[in-house]
C-alpha cells in the first residue's frame, strides 16, 4: 500500500496555533514551529486543495537580487534555505540554480540595475552587470541586435537565481508537517474570527468552530478579507497576475530571462516548455481566469526578445491573485489591534521566493514573542509610522 503524503484528519475543538492558508508560507511556518520550537498542536486550514492558491500558480523563479538593504538579506536567507531544502525535508524539490538575468533596454533601467548590483555586492549577494556580448554568449538565442524594437543595453546577472518545482516544495513541507502530527485541513474555508478584548478567541469554518491560542493569516490575495474578519485593516489591494506555458521545444534556454522594461519573463522547463509571465493586470480583481489581452502582451514581448519563436503554440494559461502593498514589500508581524493575530501577507508577485525564510521568522515570532531582525522592517506598523521600505524597483513585473 502506498504511504500517503499527508493524512486526512478530524477537526479538533482547539489548537495552539490556527494557520489560515496552507500554501508555502503557512506550511513553512507550521514546519518551523514544530521543528524548531516544539509547537505541534497546529491546524492548517485552506479553502481549496493543497497548493491551489498562489503556491501552485506562480512560475517558481527564485532570486535574491533585490534593491533595498531590508530586502536583500531577507531574500538571500530564503535562497540559502531553498539550497538545503531537499536535504532538510528528505524530499527532492528539484532546485536548479541556472542563473537569472534582468535586462535593461533604457538608460534609466540600466541605472537602476547598476544600483541593484552595487547594493547586492555590498551585502554579499552574487550579482553583477554584464553587457550584450556576454549576454549573447550566455543566451545565444536572444536578439541583441540594434534592429530590435527594444535593444538590450545590459543585464543584471545573478548566478544563484533559478527555478524550482513549486508543487514539490508544497508536498515536501506538507509531508514533513504530517510526520510531526501537524494537521492539514484542505477544503476548510474560514468564515469568521471571533475577537474579544483584543484577542482572537476562535475561528469559524465551514466544518465548525475551533478555539485558537494564536491565529496566523497567510492568505495572499485574500489577506485583507481575512484580516477584516479580525478587525484588522490592511493597506492591501488584490491584482491578478497571469502566466502561460508553451508546447515543448528542444532545450535552448538555460537561464531565467526577465525584462524590467517589458515586464515579461521567460524560462524553459526540463520538459522543454517555455514558461512566460507578464506584469500584474492594471485593475483590482479576485478573478483567477486568464484573458486574451494579457496573452497578447506576453507573446508580443517574448517575440521582442526571441523573434524566432513566432508560431509557437500556447498549451495553457493561468492566473493568481496578488496582495499588493503601497511599498511593494510584505507585511510580517503581529497586528497592533489584536495581540495574538499574526500576518505574513502583502507579497505581491514574489511570495514564493520568500516562503522558507518568512515561515522560519514568523514561527520564531509566534513561539517566542520576539520579532527576528530580518523582518522588523516589514512590521504592520510601518505604514502608520511612515517607514516604508520601497521595493518596487526590484519587482520587475509589479509596476
Amino acid at each position: 500500500m502506498t504511504e500517503r503524503m499527508w493524512r486526512p484528519r478530524s477537526l479538533q475543538s482547539s489548537y495552539d496555533v490556527v494557520i489560515i492558508g496552507a500554501g508555502i508560507h503557512g506550511l513553512a511556518t507550521a514546519y518551523y514551529l514544530g521543528k524548531r520550537h516544539g509547537v505541534k498542536k497546529i491546524a492548517l486550514l485552506d479553502k481549496g486543495y493543497l497548493g491551489s492558491g498562489n503556491s501552485g500558480r506562480n512560475t517558481a523563479i527564485l532570486r535574491s537580487n533585490y534593491r533595498t538593504p531590508e530586502g536583500i538579506p531577507f531574500y538571500d536567507a530564503s535562497v540559502k534555505l531553498y539550497e538545503q531544502m531537499s536535504q532538510e525535508l528528505g524530499w527532492n524539490v528539484l532546485f536548479s540554480q541556472c542563473g537569472h538575468l534582468t535586462l535593461a533596454h533604457t538608460d534609466s533601467s540600466l541605472i537602476g540595475l547598476r544600483v541593484r548590483a552595487e547594493n547586492n555586492q555590498v551585502l554579499g549577494v552574487d550579482s553583477k552587470l554584464i553587457f550584450p556580448d556576454e549576454i549573447k554568449r550566455m543566451v545565444p538565442a536572444i536578439d541583441i541586435s540594434s534592429r530590435a524594437r527594444f535593444p538590450i543595453m545590459a543585464a543584471l546577472y545573478h548566478p544563484p537565481g533559478g527555478v524550482i518545482r513549486h508543487d514539490a516544495v508544497v508536498w515536501g513541507y506538507a509531508r514533513a508537517c504530517d510526520r510531526m502530527d501537524i494537521e492539514i485541513h484542505p477544503y476548510t474555508e474560514v468564515t469568521g474570527i471571533r475577537v474579544e478584548k483584543g484577542r482572537a478567541l476562535s475561528v469559524a469554518t465551514t466544518r465548525g468552530n475551533v478555539a485558537a491560542g494564536a491565529v496566523l493569516n497567510v492568505t495572499a490575495g485574500w489577506a485583507s478579507t481575512i484580516s477584516k474578519m479580525a478587525g484588522v485593516p490592511l493597506p492591501i489591494v488584490s491584482h491578478q497576475l497571469q502566466a502561460c506555458v508553451t508546447e515543448p521545444l528542444k532545450p535552448f534556454l538555460d537561464k531565467v530571462i526577465v525584462s524590467a522594461t517589458l515586464h515579461v519573463y521567460v524560462n524553459q522547463t526540463d520538459k522543454g516548455e517555455l514558461v512566460l509571465g507578464a506584469e500584474i493586470d492594471p485593475y483590482q480583481s479576485y478573478s483567477m481566469r486568464s484573458t486574451l489581452p494579457t496573452l497578447e502582451q506576453i507573446a508580443g514581448h517574448t517575440l521582442d526578445l526571441f523573434p524566432q519563436l513566432h508560431g509557437l503554440r500556447i498549451l495553457r494559461q493561468w492566473a493568481g491573485v496578488c496582495d499588493m502593498t503601497p511599498d511593494y514589500a510584505p507585511i510580517i508581524g503581529r497586528a497592533e489591534e489584536v495581540e495574538n493575530f499574526y500576518m505574513d501577507v502583502g507579497w505581491g508577485t514574489y511570495g514564493f521566493k520568500a516562503g522558507p525564510i518568512a515561515g522560519k521568522c514568523t514561527a520564531e515570532l509566534i513561539a517566542t514573542g520576539k520579532t527576528p531582525g530580518l523582518i522588523q522592517a516589514f512590521s504592520p506598523g510601518r505604514f502608520r509610522a511612515g517607514r516604508l521600505v520601497g521595493e518596487k524597483a526590484a519587482a520587475a513585473v509589479s509596476s
